[in-house]
């Protein structure tokens, strides 16, 4: 590396090579022993600590590209784009790194290299341990077995970058005769040890990948095969006079396309025979509920449409599904409330809160927590073991993975609201006509030709 110039750019390329192994090493370690994958947690923090406006302009922006490119479900492909967008975060982040650190060794001429790359390591590694011990509720791993995990990869990274600069240093550099070097340098060229490098790397990154997969999807084929409520019951209009054109959206959704949006880029893991619902605050005396415990009351069935508040007219951030759980009114007397206290603080796994009047709850016997969608518990996906439904109001106002209920004297904005979102969030009424039956002409009772279109039309629980 005869310039500066020249060792930042084989820096970059080098950086490139390994953090593309680091990324898949996570990615493995991740998958078949729940460990912090790095990408992901770096992410969801970032989008904390963004402003709630600019957030808002990425999600709008988002949503429009989704639709606009037929990319497929919006909920599925988001999520997608921010999982590729954390991956993509750390790999750049990784070639900078690379191209910083051979550019200072290129200066100090090799000297501390491998002290330099374990700086580099920790540098990345200490932030990330840190976010990931405050974030991740996707990992199962003891906090400390996930500190030493990210410190073990991101040092190794660092060593790994270090490693490469002597060699490269040393393919170009002749070999003393005589010495201990003679034996030790390969008389290959840059270009071939870089080859040697990126094949190295692509094995380490494939596999890791692969490996990865493969775990994921065994573990999807151990998922018990439960049958929804959907399967062996008709819906209650099921018997109504007027039928949908033929290319009008399900009235009902299966769980498997009910939309899914939430602050992180992986849904949070909790055992439900370790879960316990934990009520505080303005009580005399905390009390907790087990998810039996909940069952044991009388149960309530509701069919609900529920819309993200980022869905666009004619967008698919839109569901109707049977939600069964307990009316929050219904158990409100046991929570032993202090006079002075008036809202819930409703807290989930994930950092998500929201604040519920207690005038409203006790006005709406609607309001509940359900632990069960379509008569099966709810996949981790969408809040298990517990979330709540308030009606009226969009999906940002609703926390899943419930973990705790506060009572408080107050009322304090809610997670979006803290970043500027609409206060109230109230679902307005709305219509749209999914398709226009040309192939379907219908002759009317004078003669005229009719043309049946399909659509829906929706304003929360208020009814149209």
């Amino acid at each position: 590396m005869r310039t500066q110039g020249s060792a930042v750019l084989i820096g970059s390329a080098v950086g490139a090579f390994l953090t593309a192994a680091l990324i898949a090493i996570f990615y493995a370690g991740w998958r078949l022993a729940d460990l912090p994958f790095v990408p992901f947690d770096v992410f969801d923090w970032t989008t904390r600590v963004l402003p709630g406006a600019f957030i808002e302009f990425v999600i709008g922006a988002m949503v429009a590209a989704i639709r606009g490119l037929h990319l497929g479900p919006t909920s599925v492909v988001a999520k997608i784009i921010e999982q590729a967008m954390g991956i993509v975060g750390l790999f750049i982040t990784g070639v900078v790194a690379g191209a910083v650190l051979f550019g200072v060794l290129r200066a100090l001429r090799g000297r501390y290299a491998y002290l330099s790359g374990l700086f580099l390591g920790l540098i990345a590694a200490i932030p990330a341990v840190l976010i990931s011990s405050f974030l991740n509720k996707a990992s199962v791993a003891l906090p400390v077995v996930s500190a030493l995990w990210i410190l073990f990869v991101f040092a190794s990274w660092g060593m790994a970058l270090s490693w490469t600069y002597l060699r490269l240093a040393a393919t170009g550099a002749p070999a003393e005769q005589g010495t201990d070097l003679e034996p030790f340098v390969q008389r290959v060229n840059r270009r071939q040890f870089l080859i040697r490098l990126a094949g190295y790397t692509a094995t380490i990154t494939v596999s890791g990948a692969m490996v990865g997969l493969l775990s994921e999807r065994h573990s999807r084929m151990k998922m018990e095969d439960l049958m929804p409520w959907s399967a062996t019951h008709v819906l209650p209009n099921a018997g109504a006079g007027v039928k949908p054109a033929p290319g009008t959206r399900p009235e009902y959704t299966s769980l498997e396309r009910h939309y899914r949006i939430d602050i992180n880029t992986t849904p949070p893991k909790i055992d439900g025979m370790m879960w316990r619902l934990k009520i505080g605050g303005l009580l005399e005396k905390p009390l907790s509920f087990t998810l039996d415990d909940l069952r044991r009351y009388e149960p309530m069935h509701q069919f609900v449409t529920l819309s993200c508040i980022s869905n666009p007219v004619g967008g698919d951030l839109i569901g109707t599904t049977r939600w069964t759980g307990v009316s929050l009114k219904s158990i409100l007397p046991n929570f032993g409330l202090k006079p002075n206290a008036t809202h819930l603080k409703i807290s989930s796994a994930d950092g998500f809160w929201e604040i519920l009047p207690l005038e409203m709850i006790k006005a709406d016997e609607r309001v509940m927590l359900a632990y069960a969608w379509d008569g099966v518990p709810l996949h981790e996906d969408h809040g298990f073991p517990l979330r709540v439904y308030i009606p009226d109001v969009h999906g940002m106002k609703q926390p899943k993975w419930i973990e705790s209920i506060e009572a408080m004297d107050h009322w304090e904005p809610g997670y979006w609201v803290v970043r500027g979102w609409d206060k109230v969030a109230k679902m307005k009424a709305t219509s749209v006509i999914d398709t226009i039956a040309f192939d379907m002409t219908i002759i009317g009772a004078d003669q005229r030709k009719l043309v049946p279109i399909g659509g829906i039309a929706h304003a929360g629980a208020r009814g149209i």
